[in-house]
């Protein structure tokens, strides 16, 4: 006599009676699902599955990892170069000593930082470096985003020349200030209070300014002045045609200049010296 029972699990119980006239030990045979796939997967006569090796990658060519490193490199140059840090050079003498830009010298390259300038203006003594508005560059307009990026690279190595539609020069009054020169000392005044310049360079002449009448900086531009005061073509020189013309609008500045990077020999950074404060 025999009984099985099937559950849910597809499990088989199942008893046999033993021969002989001894009493009926159940024998059991229990199997799964799962066990038989394991069983399955190893095989019928229990030897181990072989698995496919897999072919190995073929390398790339080293040219095209080179292209990749290159594209990648340029990437990374252009977004820093437009949204976070810039290095210029602007072969001026305009701001003697501060900056080296004479004819036969090496001139400085400075790194120019734009980060400042999300959070704020441009404030006096700051050391900047703009887009020239028309009457600053002769109607010349500055090169589009891809040739001014290839052109400034360029001039880094000395590939190429400088784009001529930029300028770097000292923050002296802001919008809503008079800014005149001069007292008896020769000091220019913003607001009728005289300046503390201690980076002005006169070069072997008389510590003497160009003298000009009172002029009150419109709102939402600067006047800016270069540090090698009688050698400078800035906004005292650009008035066309009111005086106050010669002011630079806040939108054109690119950037505050941080450091001077190239030549090493004169590695350090830029004083954003106060005038209008004393440097505090």
């Amino acid at each position: 006599m025999s009984h099985r029972v099937n559950d849910d699990s597809s499990s088989t119980w199942e008893t046999t009676p033993p021969a002989g006239d001894g009493p009926a030990e159940p024998t059991s045979r229990f199997s799964t699902p799962s066990s038989r796939s394991r069983s399955s997967s190893n095989g019928e006569d229990g030897s181990t599955p072989r698995f496919s090796k897999k072919k190995p990658k073929k390398k790339q060519p080293f040219w095209k990892e080179l292209l990749v490193i290159f594209s990648v490199a340029l990437l990374l140059t252009v977004v820093i170069q437009t949204f976070i840090a810039r290095v210029f050079v602007i072969p001026s003498a305009s701001m003697e000593s501060t900056l080296h830009g004479c004819t036969g010298c090496v001139n400085d390259k400075v790194l120019v930082e734009k980060i400042t300038y999300l959070f704020g203006d441009p404030r006096p003594g700051d050391v900047i470096v703009f887009r020239g508005p028309p009457n600053w560059t002769g109607g010349k307009q500055p090169p589009g985003f891809v040739q001014g990026t290839l052109q400034d690279l360029g001039s880094m190595v000395n590939l190429s020349e400088p784009s001529g539609t930029d300028f770097i020069k000292r923050v002296i009054a802001v919008g809503g200030q008079t800014v005149e020169c001069c007292d008896e000392q020769g000091r220019v005044l913003v607001d009728g209070k005289p300046l503390d310049e201690p980076y002005l360079n006169f070069g072997p002449g008389p510590k003497q300014q160009e003298q000009f009448e009172k002029v009150t900086v419109p709102a939402g531009k600067l006047w800016v002045m270069g540090d090698n005061r009688n050698n400078s073509s800035d906004s005292r020189k650009h008035g066309d045609p009111t005086p106050a013309d010669g002011a630079i609008p806040v939108d054109n500045v690119v950037g505050k200049a941080r450091v001077i990077v190239i030549p090493v020999g004169r590695w350090g950074t830029i004083s954003d010296h106060n005038p209008q404060t004393g440097g505090r």
